[in-house]
């Protein structure tokens, strides 16, 4: 069986405060996009499980990544027969766009599917949420205003449909637990889910991505991609997440193969 785990943007992200279980409670929404990894999973004929990775590399450990921690969890669960699973990456790692995270729940909508485990929607948020923070969101896939840990959500009313959005991604990854740890936290004086009501002309003036200021005196290259997306006409551009990926929201599609050199770029309609 085979799917397509699709990525997600930041539009603005407030770091609200610093939680005593060690996390940060955000407030972000998250606006799912069409770039996609490509997950394979079958049953072993070998009673024997294994994991395979192609594509973009991911660094560390595979017995690490998330999609085996979904199977595991599940496994110990259901007591599930071994599997092979193929992980193909087209989303770039350690860039803010939640594509380890989504491999996971398409992992788990998989093994649903394939072992016939009928696990509700509700099931399903709740063995995401002991995956990671922000895995919850790729369960129903649609753009909402995520707070708390990133794991709570509102339905927000916004479609952005019309216009194109190009991806960047400068030749760094950005590490998670080093971007929070040089933030500081602060309640921000308006909240994201009425500033994201605004025109998107207007984003540029309001929508704030806290990382941003911590992250660019570190990666000035996340920076210049930035200022480089608003030359070339975007409408709005933001790092996503705790970076690298910077994105821009343009009316129509742009010619950017004279740019970005040594760089990810993907480009579509949102």
């Amino acid at each position: 069986m085979i799917s397509f785990p699709n990525c997600k943007i930041n539009l603005g992200l407030s770091v609200v405060e610093k939680r005593t279980d060690g996390f940060h409670d955000i407030e972000t929404v998250f606006y799912p996009l069409k770039l996609c990894d490509v997950i394979e999973i079958i049953i072993s004929q070998d009673n024997k499980s294994d994991f395979q990775i192609s594509g973009i590399p991911i660094n560390g450990n595979s017995d690490t990544n998330l999609c085996i921690k979904t199977y595991e969890l599940l496994k110990t669960k259901f007591n599930l027969h071994d599997v092979q699973i193929h992980l193909h990456k087209n989303i770039p790692v350690g860039a803010g766009l939640g594509g380890g995270s989504s491999d996971a729940v398409f992992t788990m909508k998989l093994l649903n599917e394939l072992f016939l485990l009928q696990l509700s929607e509700a099931e399903q948020i709740n063995y995401s949420k002991k995956i990671g923070s922000d895995c919850a969101f790729f369960v129903n896939n649609s753009p909402v205003f995520a707070y708390e840990k990133g794991d709570k959500f509102e339905a927000i009313d916004i479609n952005l449909k019309e216009y194109y959005l190009v991806l960047v991604k400068p030749n760094v990854s950005v590490d998670t637990s080093f971007a929070y740890s040089k933030i500081i936290a602060k309640k921000p004086k308006n909240s994201i889910k009425e500033i994201i009501k605004l025109p998107i002309s207007e984003w540029k003036q309001f929508l704030k991505n806290d990382f941003e200021d911590v992250i660019f005196e570190e990666f000035p290259e996340i920076e210049k991609v930035k200022n480089q997306l608003y030359d070339l006409g975007a409408i709005y551009s933001s790092m996503s997440g705790s970076g690298s990926v910077v994105y821009g929201i343009f009316k129509n599609k742009i010619n950017i193969k004279d740019f970005f050199n040594n760089c990810f770029t993907w480009q579509g309609k949102l």
